[in-house]
This record gives C-alpha cells, sequence and structure tokens, in this order.
C-alpha cells in the first residue's frame, strides 16, 4: 500500500511489514511513515472481516525509532512549528494503531529503539525474537518521547520500570524485557514469524466483533472508573447476546462440534 508499508493479507490476519532495511525502519516525524500508519488503519478498521494484525519490520531491525537525519534538518526551526509538525505527524500514528479496534500483535524481530519501542508498545501483544533489543533512548539524543512514549510504556511495564528505561536509555535485551513484561514470549529468531501468525490465527478463530468489543473494553479499562467499565461492558453485552455468532457458539457447544463464526 505503500512504499514504507507493506500490508499482506491472509484469510483474517494482516501483516504489516516496515519496509526500509536500508535505514533500520526509522520513523520520520511526519510525511511518508505517518500516512502510511493512518492510511493502514483506516482500511483495516473498515474492514469488518479482520480479526487480528500482525506489525514487522524488514531487515535486522524492527525500527531505529526516528529518523536523526530528520531531526537534524529542524536546527533552528521555530519551536511552534516543531510542535505542529509533532502534532500533524507523528502523534497521528499512536492516535490511529493504538485506538484502532483489531487486536494487534508486535512481531519484533530486532532492535525496537525510541519511537520504535513505542510503536511495539501501540500493539495490544508484543512478541520478541531472541536478538530484538528495546529501549527508550530519547534522552540520550537530548529530547523526550514525542510520541506518546511517556503514556504507553508505563502501562506495559509498570512506572518504576518505565521511568528507569525512560530516565537511563538503556537498552534490554530480550530476556530482560520478558522479565519486565515487556514482552509476552521470547522465540528463536527464525520462528517468530510462525509464532506471530499461529497466535494470530488463534485470536482470530473467535467472532470478529466481540474481538473488536473485547479490545475495546481492555482499552476503555486502563482509564475507567469500575462501575462505569461495568456499565459499557453491560451494554457491550448486550450487543454480543444478539449476534449470530454468540448462537452459534452456544449451538456449537451443545452440537459437539466446532464453531463457524460469520461476524454476523
Amino acid at each position: 500500500m505503500s512504499d514504507f508499508l507493506l500490508l499482506e493479507r491472509e484469510g483474517p490476519v494482516i501483516t504489516l511489514t516496515m519496509n526500509a532495511p536500508e535505514r533500520r525502519n526509522a520513523l520520520g516525524i511526519e510525511g511518508e511513515t505517518t500516512e502510511a500508519f493512518t492510511e493502514a488503519c483506516r482500511r483495516i478498521a473498515a474492514e469488518a472481516d479482520v480479526r487480528a494484525v500482525i506489525l514487522t519490520g524488514a531487515g535486522t531491525a524492527f525500527s531505529a525509532g526516528g529518523d536523526l537525519k530528520s531531526m537534524r534538518d529542524r536546527f533552528g526551526m521555530k519551536p511552534a512549528d516543531i510542535r505542529e509538525s509533532y502534532r500533524r505527524g507523528i502523534q497521528r500514528i499512536p492516535l490511529a494503531l493504538y485506538e484502532l479496534d483489531v487486536p494487534t500483535i508486535a512481531a519484533v524481530n530486532g532492535p525496537a529503539i525510541g519511537a520504535g519501542l513505542d510503536l511495539a508498545c501501540m500493539c495490544d501483544i508484543r512478541i520478541g525474537a531472541e536478538s530484538s533489543l528495546y529501549a527508550e533512548s530519547f534522552v540520550s539524543v537530548g529530547i523526550v518521547p514525542g510520541d506518546g512514549g511517556a503514556w504507553l510504556l508505563p502501562r506495559a511495564v509498570g512506572q518504576s520500570k518505565a521511568a528507569e528505561m525512560a530516565f537511563t536509555g538503556d537498552r534490554l535485551d530480550a530476556r530482560a524485557a520478558l522479565d519486565c513484561g515487556l514482552i509476552s514470549r521470547v522465540v528463536p529468531d527464525g520462528e517468530l514469524m510462525n509464532a506471530a501468525r499461529e497466535l494470530a490465527g488463534r485470536i482470530a478463530r473467535n467472532p470478529p466483533q466481540v474481538l473488536r468489543m473485547t479490545k475495546r473494553l481492555l482499552r476503555e479499562g486502563q482509564h475507567m472508573r469500575l462501575s462505569s467499565l461495568l456499565e459499557m461492558s453491560a451494554a457491550f453485552q448486550a450487543l454480543a447476546h444478539t449476534t449470530r455468532d454468540h448462537e452459534e457458539a452456544v449451538n456449537a457447544w451443545f452440537d459437539k462440534r466446532k464453531p463457524v463464526f460469520e461476524g454476523r
């Protein structure tokens, strides 16, 4: 769908591959990378039969983060102009990817640094290859997380670990990332995409409408009061109970067969 972001579909699962290995899939503050992600999320959200999305990188890196060349080009810019470039640029990616209702899996095939780490944290599930590395490294280049990392990372690893990572810029290897809950699984490099596809397949066997509602409840539950979330859950449950897929699941249980879900 773009030179930077390749979109491949296999049944109900879409794989998005960042395809700039020559620059280690670095993300620009604005421009091609932002447009690629926002357009991909728009298309996925509009396709009701998509049930899972895998995000990965081509080459040896998931994403090296912000493009240092584009940062250098901003030397001498007015603060107000830089602020606007973030707001109309890279900050649109978390608003699109994190808010996407379809379950997302980051298949982290190599370094996920700075904005690359934050990009992985925008996904629901993170699987890391043994060679993967992780760093919230903005401080080491004299800037702050400008793409939502200060909101995303604490929700992935907790406030204390997020502060340690953000204040030091230190790198974590795959095992350390697993230990702190940043990723949920470590797999050999050559098995990463198979593991991601297998997980996406297990997710995709479930009813697409209910998957999207479940993800929305998990997202809203991060900042809602319990009473408010219960009200939202009751409303979603009322919708779920009236779907054909719910009826199919119950009937299949009584018939001792596997259900066939059609997204209705």
